[in-house]
């Protein structure tokens, strides 16, 4: 009994750890519903913009004022 248990245990660990490799939202696919609309009004809007030092850092205010 206690061979089968290991045999289990050593066979599911490769399946599970197997099963996170794709993402579960691709990179092109919509982060909301509004976002086709405002793709469609304002065109590509930056996700990352540098900050005074040089670090990215979330476009904010650019995302905010439209």
């Amino acid at each position: 009994m206690r061979r089968w248990t290991t045999a289990l245990v050593l066979v599911s660990i490769p399946v599970c750890a197997g099963g996170c490799y794709t993402p579960l939202f691709p990179e092109n696919a919509p982060r909301s519903q509004f976002e086709q609309q405002d793709l469609m009004r304002f065109g590509n809007l930056p996700l990352e913009e540098e900050d005074d030092y040089g670090r990215l850092q979330p476009a904010l205010r650019t995302r905010l004022r439209r």
